[in-house]
């Protein structure tokens, strides 16, 4: 495709000088939103999906200021689910901007002054006051301040004139209460635009990419799917660098300190060899415990941690460290699984699974960024079964298999915000509300009833000793109409989206009374002052702990403790433990036929690419538990064991490997020994 018929001739220009060529995502979306049609570009990491987007919004504003029709007033609207990641594109959209405008000053053209703003949770007050004065063209924001903006005054003149919507990392909220959330503020941002607002989704990995066009644009009146959607697919397959790395020792049940040592030195000896790696894992207490260890054997100005209980300068500093290359690692947890700009990635190393196929392939996906890039991954197990858990995410990447994404259908919480939110910016009729929701896919077949219990309750408001309280929504049942009641735009506000509340203590940092970032609340209570522990690669010495606050000073490089956050851990995701069963179910197979495990071993080397130590554990351990059993735990042979522990209990494992939406159901599940029925109960494990 030839940028220059369709884009004005300075754009083009622009992208020519900066860019060999366009890739074939941005070839192919570019027609269709030049069209002005709805359009999901799904592609990998480091495709140019979002200059995809950008490009053709920006080319509208170009020839509109050189034609002396751009007024002040909002026309695109960047939608991201992390915070930093909106700042990242502002930073990123002032490249293009200003070469743009060089090569319009080039060519003896109108100078143009396209605004960007990005409008978060951390947005001053101020800064909000001034946008309203002089609204921007481009706003970048999060869904749940988008849910703000369209519940005020200010924020809904602003976005009246909104012509496109663009939703990044739509992936990443589509299969939650948050994008049900988003879903619905969406078609409210539509029809506060009177219906002519273009949609484009963006996404690298999805499964199946019609229903998540289908979530974009939401449903018709009659409930089946609304407006068409081009899907742009460039495909998740591409070429990867993938091996699984292990310690010198063979993993066991649990990893000792010798071999921690083992794995930590691995990952110092990948760092030395290449400019920039990333370390993922999966929980925040062991992001603290590997910086802290390789920053001992690297030195602490080379490594660093990252995730989401720092403060946003912490991480700030952090990613933008990596980025101008003054750090060589940066350990981190989902946190940085998005993409948010850290510059270019050589390496990245995966500690223990990753728990979901779309996981590892979003991080690994952070190296070798470039468009004609290769991305490289190390995926480090951190036990036996881990090793076999990771054996199969490798054979599932081979063979291009995706996790499939779930879209939550009618979650009643969320409707109750946006009704109670929409209701107090403007009277709506029922009849006119009703249509409005059922236009959000996951609420396209929302029953009437069900919708009218949802406005009766706001309406009514619940029973207290002094009558009836909490009511936020007038209901005219004569005329049908809803309207706000006194302090419901505000409870909306304040009391809107569907990000949980914690109650995590701040750390703040004395004399300055700087916000180090934040521990969990049964951490705070149990230290006590004198105590130190680590937050961010660096040691502080507790103070006191305060209502919600604990104050520190730097203990100036003490052996600290770690601190621990509850309730981190992934599940596994369906289409994983389908691999995983598959896995086992195909090397019992060769067991059956060769019970040496020779067949086997081949077999893992050349048709999986296994490299030979690894395939060699996973045969050692996985015939021992076929000789014994006589079978593998797998979805059509779930495996009881029963054994005795030290004090003469007995114990119940159930080998199950359904996962995280099945497993937690068995954990509950009370198993009894019928001749024992009175004189205790199994304790049970599902893995």
């Amino acid at each position: 495709m030839d940028s220059s018929s369709l884009f004005h001739p300075a754009v083009a220009a622009w992208f020519e000088t900066r860019f060999a060529g366009a890739t074939a995502a941005q070839a192919d979306a570019w027609p269709l939103i030049k069209a002005g049609r709805h359009t999901l570009i799904a592609a990998p990491t480091g495709s140019g999906k979002t200059l995809a987007a950008f490009m053709a919004a920006i080319d509208d504003l170009v020839r509109q200021s050189i034609a002396g029709e751009l007024r002040d007033e909002t026309q695109i609207v960047y939608v991201s689910p992390l915070k930093a990641l909106s700042n990242d594109i502002q930073r990123n959209l002032e490249a293009p901007l200003a070469g743009i405008r060089e090569e319009l000053r080039r060519r003896g053209l109108p100078d143009v002054d396209i605004r960007a703003w990005v409008r978060t949770g951390d947005t001053s007050a101020s800064e909000r006051q001034r946008m309203g004065r002089r609204p921007p063209h481009i706003v970048v924001t999060t869904p749940e301040s988008l849910y703000i903006l369209l519940g005020s005054e200010s924020g809904r003149k602003m976005l009246a004139t909104t012509r496109t919507v663009i939703v990044d990392e739509i992936h990443a909220v589509a299969p939650n209460k948050r994008g049900s959330h988003l879903a619905l503020s969406l078609e409210r941002l539509s029809t506060l635009c009177g219906g002519r607002l273009l949609r484009i989704g963006l996404s690298a990995t999805q499964n199946p990419i019609e229903e998540v066009a289908r979530f974009l644009v939401g449903a018709g009146s009659d409930g089946l799917a609304g407006p068409g959607c081009a899907i742009v697919d460039s495909g998740h397959r591409r070429g990867r660098d993938l091996a699984l790395d292990l310690p010198d020792s063979p993993l066991e049940a649990v990893m000792s300190a010798e071999v921690w040592e083992q794995v930590y030195r691995r990952l110092a000896a990948l760092i030395e060899q290449h400019r920039t790696t990333l370390i993922f894992v999966n929980t925040r207490r062991l992001v603290e415990r590997v910086t802290r260890r390789l920053s001992e054997l690297l030195g602490e100005a080379n490594v660093t941690a990252h995730h989401g209980s720092l403060a946003k300068e912490q991480r700030l500093d952090a990613e933008q460290r990596l980025k101008h290359g003054k750090l060589r690692a940066l350990v981190a947890t989902a946190s940085l699984e998005l993409g948010i700009d850290i510059g270019d990635v050589d390496l990245v190393c995966q500690l223990g699974s990753p728990r979901s196929i779309a996981s590892f392939l979003q991080r690994v996906g952070r190296s070798g960024h470039a468009i004609d890039g290769t991305p490289k991954g190390r995926l480090f197990p951190l036990s036996r079964d881990e090793l076999i858990e990771c054996a199969a995410l490798v054979d599932s990447v081979h063979r291009g298999k995706l996790d499939r994404l779930a879209i939550p259908s009618q979650p009643l919480d969320v409707l109750a915000q946006q009704i109670v939110a929409e209701v107090a910016a403007k009277e709506w009729s029922e009849d006119d509300l009703f249509a409005l929701v059922r236009r959000a896919w996951p609420y396209r077949a929302l029953e009437r009833d069900t919708f009218s219990t949802i406005v009766s309750m706001l309406a009514e408001g619940f029973n207290t000793r002094r009558g009836r309280r909490g009511a936020l929504v007038h209901h005219d049942a004569v005329n049908h109409q809803l309207r706000g009641r006194r302090g419901a735009r505000l409870t909306a506000l304040t009391a809107g989206g569907t990000i949980p509340d914690n109650a995590d203590y701040q750390v703040l940092l004395e004399p300055e009374n700087h916000l180090i970032g934040t521990v969990n609340e049964d951490f705070a209570v149990e230290s006590l002052a004198g105590d130190v522990f680590q937050l961010g690669n660096k040691s502080y010495k507790i103070q006191r702990v305060e209502r919600g606050v604990v104050r520190v000073e730097d203990a100036h490089g003490m052996a600290p403790s770690i601190p621990f956050w509850l309730g981190e851990a992934p599940g596994r995701s369906d289409e994983l433990s389908l691999s995983v069963s598959r896995l086992r179910a195909d090397i019992a197979g060769h067991l059956r036929l060769d019970p040496t495990g020779e067949t086997t071993l081949r077999w893992l080397v050349d048709q999986l690419a296994i490299n030979p130590v690894a395939a060699e554990q996973i045969v050692d351990y996985l015939r021992a538990g076929h000789a014994a059993l006589e079978c593998l735990p797998t979805q059509a042979t779930i495996v009881l064991e029963r054994f005795f522990d030290e004090a003469g209990g007995t114990q119940l494992v159930v080998h199950s490997p359904y996962g995280s939406p099945i497993n937690p159901v068995l954990r509950q599940v009370q198993f009894r020994d019928p001749g024992r029925r009175h004189r205790g109960q199994y304790r049970h494990l599902a893995h």
